[in-house]
C-alpha cells in the first residue's frame, strides 16, 4: 500500500503534524493543570499563615465564628462555584458549616482532612485527583482539634479549560491534517516527479536508448543529480560503444584468426568456439557439446592448469591432422573458472620435419652408395699389385663413374638450394616453346631409338612466346623425355604435342609406359622419391629431376601437370605464361 514514495512522504508529513499537535497538546494540558495546582497552593498559602491559623484558634469559640472569619478571604481564597470551604468538627469529621452547605453534606474525608484531625496541616496534592483541597486543623489551649478548617476544589473549572483545550486542539489537527495532507501532495510531487523522470529515462537506458533525458528544470540537489545523470547517460553511451567495438573486434580477430579457439567453462560446457577450431577438429560444434564430446581422449585437471598459471601443451591426432593443443585456465565472472583451448595446426610443420628427415636420410644413402663402391674398389687398386691392366682400368672407371655420379647429385642439390632461396641466375627472354621443344626431341631421339622406341614431336606451326630462361626450360623438357624413356616399355612410344589452354601454353608428353600408381602420384615431385627405386638406380638417376623441374617451371610462373594410369603409360604437360604483345615487343 505505502511502496509509493508519494505515498510514504504523505504519510510521514500527517504523521509528523499529529505527532507535533499531540505532544503540543498534551504539554498544553498539562501546563494548565500544573499552573491551576500551583495557583490553588498560592491562594491558600496567602491566607492560612501562621498568624492567620492562631488568630482562627483565638477566636474558635463555635464554628459560625470561624466561618465568618474566612469568608471575609472569600476572595483571595478564590471560593466560588466550584471551590468551597467548610469548617468541621475535629474529632468526628461531621461537617459543621461552609460556604456550600449542600456540597458539604456530601463532603468526604479526603487524606488532607484526616491528616488535619490528627494535628497536621493536610496539604498534599493530586495532580490526577478528582480534587484540589487543603486542611488546616484549630486547636484548643490544649492542643486538642477542635475543629477543621479547609478548602476544597473539584476540579470542574480545570476540567472544563481542559475540554475546551481538547476541543481546540482536536480542531487544530484537523485543519492541520488538512493543510499537511494538501502541502504533504505538493512537496511529495516536487521531489518525487523528478525521481519518476529520472526512473524513466533509467528504464530507457536500460533498453538501450541513450538519447533521451530526464528534462528536470532545478537548480537544487535533485536538477544537480539530474545533470549528472544525463552525464552519465552520455558516458555510458560512449562506454558501451566502445566495449561493442572492442568486443565486435575481438569477435571479428577469434572467428578469422589461424589458431583454433574453444572454451568450456568449469562444468565442461562449450561456450565458444571458431571456425578454425570446426576445419582442425574436422566436425561440426554447437553449444550442447561438453569437453568430453570435444576432446574425448585428453584429460585435464584444473589443479594442472593452476600451477604457475602456465599452461598445457599436448600433442593430439585429429583425422589426417597433427594439432598442438595449449590448455589454459580463463576466468568467468568473479569466481567462476573456465577452460581455453588454443589448437595449432601443425601437419604441414610436421610434414616438413619429416621432409627434412627423410631428404638427409636420401642425401646421406645416395652419397653412400657411390661413396662405398668407390672406397672398395680403391682399397682392392691399393692392397694388390699383380691386378692386370685391363682389370685396373675397369675399376678405375668403375670409380670415376661414381665420382661422377656424386658430382650429379651435388650439382643437383646445389640448384635446388639456388632455387630455394632465388639465388639461381635466369636469363630471362622471349623465346619459342615449339623450337625448345624441337631441340630436346632430336638430342633425345637417338636415345629412344636405343631404347627400341618411337618418338614423335608434332607440335604446330605458330606458338605465342613465352618468357624464360631457354637453357633451363630446356633442361626441364630433357628431363621429362628422358624419364618416358627410362619407364616406357619396349617398342613402347613417346609423343610430344602443344598448344595454347587460356593464358598457358602448354608442352605435353605422353609415353606407352610403365605408369605411376596413383598412391605415388602425390609424392612424384618430392626430393630423391622414386617409383621403380632400382630401375632409377641403374639408370643413373639420382631422384631430383622431378623436383628441379618443378622449381624452374614455378620460377617462370608455370606449373607442371602429371596425368598416368598405371601399366598404362603417363602424361606429363608443361605450362607457362604466354608473354604479353608489350613485352614481346620490347
Amino acid at each position: 500500500m505505502f511502496r509509493s514514495l508519494h505515498r510514504k512522504l504523505v504519510l510521514v508529513l500527517v504523521l509528523l503534524i499529529v505527532s507535533v499537535m499531540a505532544v503540543v497538546g498534551t504539554f498544553l494540558i498539562n501546563s494548565v493543570t500544573s499552573y491551576h495546582i500551583r495557583e490553588f497552593r498560592s491562594q491558600m498559602s496567602s491566607v492560612f499563615t501562621s498568624e492567620f491559623i492562631l488568630t482562627l484558634e483565638q477566636n474558635a469559640d463555635d464554628h459560625g465564628t470561624l466561618r465568618g472569619m474566612i469568608e471575609a478571604y472569600s476572595a483571595s481564597l478564590g471560593i466560588d462555584e466550584y471551590r468551597c470551604f467548610y469548617v468541621l468538627d475535629g474529632r468526628t469529621g461531621a461537617y459543621l458549616s461552609g460556604s456550600d452547605d449542600d456540597y458539604g453534606a456530601k463532603l468526604q474525608l479526603t487524606p488532607n482532612i484526616l491528616t488535619a484531625m490528627t494535628g497536621q496541616v493536610g496539604q498534599a496534592t493530586e495532580t490526577l485527583g478528582e480534587y484540589f483541597d487543603v486542611a488546616v486543623p484549630i486547636r484548643d489551649d490544649s492542643g486538642a482539634v477542635l475543629f477543621v478548617v479547609g478548602v476544597l476544589d473539584d476540579k470542574s473549572e480545570l476540567q472544563e479549560l481542559n475540554w475546551n483545550l481538547f476541543t481546540i486542539l482536536i480542531r487544530a489537527i484537523l485543519f492541520g491534517l488538512v493543510v499537511a495532507i494538501f502541502l504533504s501532495f505538493l512537496l511529495s510531487k516536487t521531489i518525487t516527479t523528478p525521481v519518476e523522470k529520472l526512473t524513466e529515462q533509467a528504464a530507457r537506458i536500460a533498453s538501450g536508448d541513450f538519447t533521451s533525458s530526464a528534462q528536470v528544470q532545478s537548480d537544487d540537489e535533485i536538477g544537480i543529480l539530474s545533470d549528472t545523470f544525463d552525464e552519465m547517460s552520455v558516458q555510458l553511451e560512449t562506454t558501451l560503444r566502445q566495449v561493442e567495438e572492442e568486443r565486435n573486434k575481438l569477435d571479428t580477430l577469434f572467428q578469422h584468426m589461424a589458431d583454433g579457439m574453444v572454451a568450456f567453462d568449469s562444468e565442461g560446457v562449450l561456450l565458444q568456439y571458431n571456425a578454425a577450431a570446426e576445419d582442425m577438429l574436422d566436425r561440426k560444434l554447437d553449444g550442447n557439446f561438453r569437453y568430453t564430446d570435444v576432446f574425448p581422449e585428453v584429460q585435464v585437471r584444473q589443479e594442472d592448469l593452476a600451477q604457475d598459471g602456465k599452461s598445457i601443451e599436448i600433442d593430439y591426432a585429429a583425422g589426417p591432422r597433427f594439432l598442438k593443443i595449449y590448455f589454459a585456465p580463463i576466468r568467468l565472472g568473479a569466481e567462476g573458472k573456465g577452460l581455453m583451448a588454443v589448437l595449432h595446426d601443425v601437419t604441414e610443420q610436421r610434414k616438413l620435419d619429416d621432409s627434412r628427415r627423410e631428404f638427409v636420410a636420401n642425401v646421406s644413402h645416395e652419397l653412400r652408395t657411390p661413396l662405398t663402391n668407390v672406397r672398395g674398389y680403391a682399397e682392392t687398386l691399393m692392397s694388390a699389385d699383380d691386378i692386370d691392366r685391363d682389370i685396373q682400368m675397369r675399376f678405375l672407371g668403375v670409380i670415376s663413374s661414381e665420382a661422377d655420379r656424386m658430382t650429379r647429385i651435388v650439382k643437383d642439390l646445389l640448384t635446388l638450394t639456388r632455387l630455394d632461396y632465388n639465388r639461381m641466375e635466369m636469363h630471362m627472354q622471349p623465346m619459342d616453346l615449339r623450337e625448345l621443344g624441337q631441340k630436346a626431341a632430336a638430342a633425345m631421339e637417338g636415345q629412344a631409338a636405343g631404347q627400341g622406341l618411337t618418338l614423335t614431336c608434332t607440335l604446330p606451326e605458330e606458338m605465342p612466346a613465352v618468357l624464360g630462361d631457354a637453357e633451363r626450360i630446356q633442361q626441364v623438357i630433357i628431363n621429362i623425355i628422358t624419364n618416358a624413356i627410362k619407364y616406357n616399355k619396349p617398342q613402347g612410344a613417346i609423343t610430344i604435342t602443344g598448344g595454347v589452354e587460356g593464358e598457358q601454353v602448354f608442352l605435353r608428353v605422353e609415353d606407352t609406359g610403365i605408369g605411376v600408381p596413383k598412391a605415388d602420384l602425390e609424392r612424384l615431385f618430392e626430393r630423391f622419391y622414386r617409383v621403380d627405386k632400382a630401375r632409377s638406380r641403374e639408370s643413373g638417376g639420382t631422384g631430383l629431376g622431378l623436383a628441379i623441374a618443378k622449381q624452374i617451371v614455378e620460377t617462370h610462373g608455370g606449373h607442371i601437370g602429371f596425368d598416368s594410369e598405371y601399366g598404362k603409360g603417363s602424361v606429363v604437360t608443361l605450362y607457362l605464361p604466354q608473354m604479353k604483345d608489350e613485352a614481346a615487343n620490347g
